[in-house]
């Protein structure tokens, strides 16, 4: 059975492409930061998956912590076959570079992007052994071209050195059986981050070029495809899921 570690998976977009992999009968590791109301709705809700799913509370910018799920995923499933990194800080708050205080850019970046790299550090060597092995990213609408995004400039820089880093990944592990991409999500409102894209056919939005909101299961399809044993040939890839909304520039 493959497995696998989801970062932030019980809520939200993580929770979705939790719930699309179960489907596909693989076991998962999800960690949490501090929502344990959302870790009990889940048990509940999928009480006949018990025995494929673990729970370990995290914060990603811990490395001690981030060691410890991974530790607690080979113990319990003895492998690990996909990362799912959905977890990363954001601040809503719109603000210009000269604005964020040292600890809001540390939090962006060490989020973003550092705790990826302490999260290969920990995988790749298991992936190797295994030869086999998928990862999937998140970034934004744009992020290979590293755009300027205005009021989002921490966010931003940690996301397009991310890019880098998973395309980097792409090619050295490529000999090994493992393949790196990301997925860029673009305006998934919180009623349909854990919503089908059935309900969201119901539902026109004059805001989206293809008439409908976005849902998670949008982002869920996609992962779960590029988490298929067959998409070896998908590798280094940024694709974005957007709709053809222009994300970056809405608010100009």
């Amino acid at each position: 059975m493959r497995h696998a570690l989801i970062t932030a998976g019980t809520k939200g977009l993580g929770k979705k492409v939790a719930e699309k992999l179960l489907e596909k009968g693989y076991s998962l590791t999800l960690s949490y930061r501090s929502d344990l109301q959302a870790v009990d709705r889940m048990k509940r809700e999928w009480k006949e998956w018990q025995s494929r799913l673990q729970f370990v509370q995290v914060d990603v910018t811990r490395q001690e912590q981030l060691q410890k799920m991974v530790e607690k995923a080979m113990e319990k499933f003895g492998r690990i076959d996909m990362l799912v990194n959905n977890a990363g800080p954001y601040i809503f708050e719109r603000k210009k570079l000269i604005d964020y205080t040292t600890e809001e850019w540390n939090e962006m970046i060490n989020g973003n992007l550092t705790a990826m790299f302490h999260l290969l550090k920990l995988v790749l060597p298991i992936m190797r052994k295994q030869q086999y092995g998928r990862i999937v990213t998140y970034g934004f609408q744009g992020a290979q071209t590293a755009p300027a995004w205005i009021y989002r400039s921490a966010y931003a820089a940690a996301k397009s050195g991310l890019v880098s880093l998973t395309k980097t990944i792409s090619v050295e592990e490529a000999p090994y059986g493992i393949t790196a991409n990301m997925v860029c999500p673009g305006v998934v409102t919180d009623e349909f981050k854990e919503a089908g894209i059935e309900k969201a056919r119901e539902i026109t939005d004059t805001n989206t070029p293809v008439g409908r909101p976005a849902t998670g299961e949008d982002i869920a399809r996609t992962i779960a495809f590029l988490c298929e044993e067959n998409s070896d040939m998908i590798t280094g890839s940024i694709i974005e899921v957007t709709g053809g909304v222009d994300v970056l520039h809405k608010h100009r």
